[in-house]
């Protein structure tokens, strides 16, 4: 004879699904407002940088400018620059990675994964072209004296409104990715044993 189980006990097994659901759920928005925090500051910082930078004394002709190096907008669009790197690594390294070798294999895929896939396209175009545009500023102002050339013109806002950007496409890729997941850990929907076997 089989004892019924303590009710006790019951509960705390069915309750063990909502709880995983929900701390999954919890840790996916922390992961989200990281990644925002993170890309916002670096933007932030950013159009501090250029605002820095243009307080120094500079003259410009045309093209070509001269201006003075500004300690603290190298040091803003460094910061920037990190930020930006480690935003994007966070939203890689906690939601994995998609490949997707042909057409074909992206056709194949799911809404939520094909969403994952461009998004993490766009997340890393706006890395590249971020992460470019604040170093090259930053280093534009490690030179210790005045330097003439061409006018190098808001590289460091450009940069940091590039990282708003990818803030979208990487909260975007993170939200997809995790859908895309648990589509595929979702047990597959079970037919009525009634109809499948029928009555004689």
């Amino acid at each position: 004879m089989v004892s019924p189980q303590p009710p006790s006990s019951r509960n705390s097994i069915e309750l063990l699904p909502f709880v995983s659901a929900k701390m999954k759920k919890t840790y996916g928005i922390v992961v989200c407002i990281l990644i925002i925090i993170l890309d916002v500051t670096a933007g932030i910082l950013g159009i501090q940088a250029e605002i820095a930078q243009n307080k120094v004394n500079h003259f410009k002709m045309w093209i070509f400018e001269c201006k003075d190096p500004s300690y603290n907008a190298f040091k803003l669009g460094l910061a920037a620059a990190i930020l930006l790197a480690l935003a994007h690594a966070i939203a890689n390294l906690v939601g994995g990675c998609i490949f997707v070798r042909s057409a074909q294999d992206y056709k194949g895929l799911s809404a939520n994964k094909q969403l994952a896939a461009g998004s993490l396209i766009f997340a890393w175009i706006a890395l590249i072209v971020g992460f470019s545009l604040l170093i090259s500023g930053a280093m534009y102002n490690t030179r210790s004296r005045k330097s003439c050339g061409l006018a190098h013109n808001q590289l460091l806002s450009i940069g940091g409104i590039v990282c708003f950007v990818h803030g979208l496409f990487a909260v975007a890729y993170y939200v997809s990715v995790t859908a895309g997941q648990r589509e595929d850990t979702k047990p597959p929907p079970q037919g009525n044993p009634a109809v499948a076997t029928g009555h004689v």
